[in-house]
């Protein structure tokens, strides 16, 4: 199916009936190709109101197209320009743009006036708007003598400013001599005007060079008006007043303004204290988008004013005293602006049409028509045209009807001019958008296909999809009125070509486009919020995912702008790294991705947080004698909320350079009421927190000094001890100087016996900490109080304490000393205990001295090593603990007071029993033989009693680490060296060896010995493996094997011949050797087998005394023989449990059989 052209845009229907769409006739979007006959068309020209720069050439713009190509001409002040009269006046070839040199020596004023231009050719003359040249002006300020002004403060005042009348109007600012621009604020400010207005002086405000400058941009000049000298008085007392307008003056003003310009409404008050200015619309609301407050809310701004910004606005003044309005009633009036501007007019010869020229305006703009810039009512008469109003009607059109047409809309606020023609032609149709254009669309979006074509009557368009002319049957389709075709939502079917066919009468023209649908750019991992530490790193992941046939590139975006030029920042593949970030780099970050078809972006917003900026601004107010209050102002929390304040202060007077903390405050208060002491010369500090720690200290506050004051506290840790026994040593802890309140620190010391009837004995000593009483009985309870006391007065009365006074030596021994053996390490001791006068002070404890003076096992008597053992407080017995078995002891008792031991009690012997021995000191074998090995030892070090007798248990381990049979042996006591023989040759053994007293077995020591081997039956076996390398036996075995070789031949051939072959003679005469028993008088071992099986016994089989046959492992490993993982000992010290980590199995007993090793094993086990 055929689309065509429809005047509006529509959508396709989905019926089987072709749509022809026809476009109406004064379709405008049209151009005339520029190789086709046409009027002129103006496309540059200079602006209405055109001020040009007295220092430069004049330049008037004029560029039209047509063809043939147009002619210029101009007009001065409605007068024809001869150019050619004028050596100063040029005109550009092919344009009509005239230059107008006048930097050589003509001046801009000569040219001043209203220039219009007309371009001109066969087909009509199109025509310029009336375009002012004004030079620019810049004028100096009339010189004048500026009085200077005195006033009083809180007084209003307006500087005028008043700048020289320039052209363009001049830009006005306040500034010093040092071209400084003035502060301004709500109380002063410069109006619309220029003035500078005060609502109210201030002494500050007194200056000699207040300057009023006028910029005039145009040509780049600063006119200066002369400085201004204003003198503030400061007033005895400034009387407040109500607000009163400085401009505008009364209750109500008129402002007018034109349609599309900026609306400007000021109001500016005085008083005292300073008016705060507001806005509002009587009757209406203010448009929010296109209202501003500019001037400290002084001024009300709407930009692109219209007629629905009419009406009355009110600003109101308002300070302590009153409130005053006034109203401004805005009036907006409007140039005249186009509904509809003629536009130009293709038409074929014979057709009709018609222009349509349409305005509006503030008053109704007038519409007049010219033709060819000549008034329509004295133009040639064209029997094809009708004019009505606003609108020409053509009918039945001819060549000579083309001609240029122009609308000229006007009232007393300005004019508007439009050039539009009517061009007659009969062209077939053509198609202006290249050929095979390729088209490339993300899918998912509109597609739009261009077809620009031109033709004269307006051709009809077709479209087609395919090579085969497929029609375009669906309904998604759209057709806009230039040819355009649009795929709404382009799928991946929608890729192919399509053909554009253009018709009319004249002819046909047609042009196919190729589309291709693509994947769209999509950010699968996109950057993700992140809050982080100042000085940190962080990294933002952007990955992109694209159709392959784009190639994409990714741009990094901070806050909608380039990221800064710092190598701080990285970017890589997939990401963004910001290292050492700092406080400026918190924003929004952006990842685009861009490809020549599409572009997609992901955002992350970066908060950079860091421990809040110092507090500044420190200030005390409301001081007190004890008390004062500090306000600050918060610094910068750095994106996370302050929680608390902390506030320090320092004693410049007595800790000068030393900050004590004072108090903290929630982090949402900035005051704090502070408790002071007396006589401090204060300066306080404030830090901030937040979660990430603390900021650091503001600057110190000014200082504050209190005044001086009794102490209100007495000092502390008072104390009575003596050093002598005749003497009292008071201490205490003394008054810091933040503590003293005040000059002359000093204690009262005071003090009397508890018992007696003595008054208090006083004493006032300078600031220490101790006072000696001398002369004091021994060991005597006192009262003692010490008051602190200054040159204002006393303190409170301080809390009474007791002490003693020194103490002595204790004079008496503990009595009835006597002593219970509880066990051989173990004694318990008795005593009576001491008078408690005969202490002669604290009774610490008692003391007991004890003492090994010889010991039954050692007869050589070394010197002797008292032990010493204190029991606290007034017990009258105590545990020994920890006493050598066997041994002699001798003990006394003493007590202890703070000055140290008194007499000891006469001694006590004690003797403590047998105990069990340790280990012997050593255990070696020596003299291994074939069946014997030699034990030699050491006896115990602490035979803790009377050695009675040794005990060896030793038993075999066969080469899989079993244990044999246990042998138990009694030694004398008196031995240090056994012999044991009748062992088995080559065989590891096991000994266990401990030592016993009456009191029992001590612990054990161990060892392990092997017994030699037989050398004869060695040296045999070695005999027997050297005759297998000799020559001679590895050539008889050859011929061994060569006479079994023939032999097996002959047989195969006996047999052949159906003889028997004596195999069992042969077997008979020939034995195997394996079997053979081995005898020993050829060199080899016999055959050894047990009671129950007599089958000879193959190399390298054990079968172990329990009869189940072990794996074989390495005969060398001594690691399953160790006594520290699996053996285990009884209370005694006595051996139980299975040697080897193995098997479990009790040690073999005396009673239990035990076969022979056989020879093959023990020589298995020697290999």
């Amino acid at each position: 199916m055929q689309l065509e052209i429809m005047p509006r845009k529509k959508r396709l229907s989905a019926g089987r009936v072709p749509l022809i769409l026809f476009l109406c006739q004064m379709i405008s979007a049209l151009d005339v190709p520029l190789d086709l006959v046409q009027p002129p068309t103006i496309t540059q020209q200079s602006p209405k109101d055109y001020i040009v720069d007295p220092r430069e050439n004049i330049v008037i713009q004029c560029e039209a197209k047509g063809k043939p190509p147009p002619s210029f001409s101009w007009t001065r002040n409605g007068t024809h320009f001869d150019i050619d009269k004028d050596p100063l006046v040029t005109m550009k070839a092919g344009l009509g743009t005239l230059i107008i040199n006048i930097m050589g020596e003509g001046k801009a004023e000569t040219y001043e006036g209203v220039y219009q231009c007309t371009a001109r050719n066969e087909r009509g003359a199109a025509i310029s708007n009336n375009i002012v040249v004004r030079p620019s002006r810049s004028p100096l300020w009339t010189k004048e003598k500026l009085e200077p002004i005195t006033l009083r403060s809180g007084q209003s005042l307006i500087l005028p400013c008043r700048p020289p009348v320039g052209l363009p109007p001049a830009i006005i600012f306040w500034m010093d001599n040092s071209f400084q621009r003035l502060p301004q604020s709500e109380r002063v400010s410069q109006g619309l005007n220029g003035d500078l207005y005060f609502s109210n002086v201030l002494p500050e405000d007194s200056r000699e060079d207040y300057i009023c400058y006028a910029r005039f941009n145009h040509t780049q000049t600063i006119q200066q008006k002369q400085p201004i000298s204003l003198k503030v008085v400061l007033a005895k007392s400034s009387r407040e007043r109500p607000p009163t307008f400085l401009t505008p003056q009364g209750n109500a003003s008129n402002k007018e303004e034109l349609r599309g310009n900026v609306l400007s409404l000021e109001c500016i008050a005085e008083g005292l204290p300073t008016p705060i200015i507001y806005w509002i619309k009587e009757d209406g609301t203010l448009p929010t988008n296109r209202t501003f407050y500019r001037n400290f809310q002084k001024t009300l701004q709407i930009t692109q004013v219209s007629e629905a910004d009419s009406g009355k606005y009110q600003c109101i003044a308002k300070n302590a005293l009153g409130v005053i309005h006034h109203t401004i009633s805005v009036t907006v009036k409007a140039a005249p602006y186009w509904i509809m501007a003629p536009q130009n007019l293709v038409l074929s010869p014979g057709e009709d049409g018609a222009l349509v020229c349409r305005a509006n305006g503030n008053p109704k703009p007038r519409i007049s028509w010219l033709s060819n810039g000549v008034p329509i009512e004295i133009a040639p008469d064209d029997p094809s045209r009708k004019i009505n109003g606003d609108t020409i009607i053509f009918s039945s059109v001819q060549e000579r009807s083309s001609a240029v047409y122009q609308c000229n809309a006007s009232n007393e606020y300005g004019y508007l001019l439009g050039n539009a023609f009517v061009n007659v032609l009969a062209e077939p149709p053509r198609i202006l958008t290249s050929e095979n254009t390729l088209y490339q669309v993300i899918a998912n979006r509109p597609a739009l296909l261009d077809c620009a074509f031109f033709g004269s009557p307006l051709p009809t368009i077709e479209w087609f999809k395919g090579t085969k002319g497929s029609a375009l049957r669906e309904d998604t389709y759209v057709l806009h009125e230039n040819g355009t075709l649009e795929i709404p939502v382009a799928q991946k079917d929608s890729t192919g070509t399509y053909t554009c066919v253009a018709r009319n009468k004249l002819g046909m023209a047609k042009n196919e486009v190729h589309l291709e649908i693509k994947d769209p750019t999509r950010i699968i991992k996109q950057p993700e919020y992140a809050v982080v530490q100042r000085g940190s790193t962080v990294s933002f992941e952007c990955k992109v995912k694209h159709d392959h046939t784009l190639i994409p590139t990714v741009i990094w975006l901070k806050d909608n702008g380039e990221l800064p030029s710092d190598g701080r920042f990285t970017v890589d593949k997939d990401q963004l790294v910001v290292a050492d970030v700092s406080d400026s780099d918190g924003g929004t970050y952006t990842c685009v991705a861009n490809t020549t078809l599409d572009d997609v972006s992901a955002s992350a917003v970066l908060s950079v947080v860091d421990v809040p900026n110092p507090p500044f601004d420190l200030e005390l107010t409301d001081q007190l004698d004890k008390s004062v209050q500090l306000s600050w102002t918060p610094g910068d929390d750095n994106n996370s909320p302050i929680t608390k304040f902390i506030i320090e202060y320092e004693d410049a007077m007595h800790e000068a350079g030393l900050w004590h903390h004072q108090t903290e405050v929630p982090g949402t208060q900035t005051t704090a009421q502070l408790k002071l002491s007396p006589y401090v010369n204060y300066s306080f500090r404030v830090m901030a927190e937040n979660s990430l720690g603390r900021s650091l200290p503001s600057e110190a506050s000014e200082q504050y000094l209190t005044k001086a004051a009794e102490p209100d506290k007495n000092p502390m840790t008072v104390e009575g001890l003596g050093s002598e026994p005749d003497n009292l040593v008071i201490t205490w802890q003394p008054l810091n100087g933040f503590e003293s309140n005040g000059p002359g620190l000093q204690y009262k010391v005071s003090w009397r016996q508890k018992d007696g009837d003595d008054e208090w004995t006083s004493v006032v000593v300078a600031n220490v900490s101790k006072y000696i009483v001398s002369g004091t009985p021994t060991f005597v309870p006192y009262l003692i109080k010490v008051q602190a006391l200054n040159d204002v007065g006393f303190a409170p009365e301080p809390a009474v304490v007791m002490g003693h006074s020194g103490e002595d030596l204790p004079m008496v021994a503990p009595g009835n000393v006597h002593v219970t053996v509880v066990n051989s390490t173990l004694a318990e001791v008795h005593w009576d205990p001491v008078p408690l006068k005969s202490v002669r002070g604290h009774l610490q404890g008692y003391r007991i001295y004890y003492w090994t003076d010889q010991n039954s096992s050692k007869r050589n008597r070394r010197h002797i090593e008292k032990k010493i053992l204190t029991f606290q407080g007034s017990k009258t017995h105590g545990m020994l603990p920890g006493l050598e078995p066997f041994s002699h002891y001798t003990l006394n008792v003493r007590v202890v007071n703070g000055k140290g031991e008194g007499p000891a009690s006469p001694d006590r012997v004690f003797h403590t029993p047998e105990g069990v021995p340790s280990a012997p000191s050593s255990l070696k074998i020596v003299n291994p033989t074939l069946d014997s090995l030699t034990l030699e030892w050491d006896p115990p070090s602490h035979p803790n009693g009377i050695l009675t007798e040794y005990t060896l248990k030793y038993q075999p381990i066969n080469s899989t680490h079993e244990l044999g049979p246990l042998v138990d042996l009694k030694i004398p006591a008196n031995k240090t060296r056994w012999t044991l023989k009748n062992l088995n040759f080559s065989t590891r053994y096991k000994f266990y060896f401990y030592a016993q007293t009456s009191a029992g077995s001590g612990s054990q020591i161990t060892e392990e010995a092997v017994t030699t081997v037989d050398e004869g039956k060695m040296a045999m076996a070695s005999r027997q493996v050297d005759i297998a390398t000799q020559g001679w036996f590895i050539g008889l075995m050859c011929a061994v094997a060569l006479l079994i070789l023939i032999l097996l031949i002959v047989c195969f051939i006996r047999r052949n011949k159906g003889g028997k072959y004596p195999v069992k003679e042969k077997e008979d005469a020939h034995p195997d050797p394996e079997i053979q028993p081995m005898k020993e008088d050829d060199g080899t071992f016999g055959e050894y087998s047990d009671a129950e099986d007599h089958k000879p016994l193959k190399k390298g089989s054990r079968t172990p005394s329990d009869r189940t046959v072990k794996k074989e492992d390495s005969d060398d490993s001594l690691v399953d023989y160790g006594e520290g993982v699996n053996g285990q000992f009884n209370e005694d010290g006595s051996f139980i449990g299975q040697y080897s980590g193995k098997k479990e199995k009790e040690p073999a007993e005396g009673n239990e059989s035990s076969e022979a090793p056989s020879p093959v094993n023990a020589m298995n086990s020697f290999v």
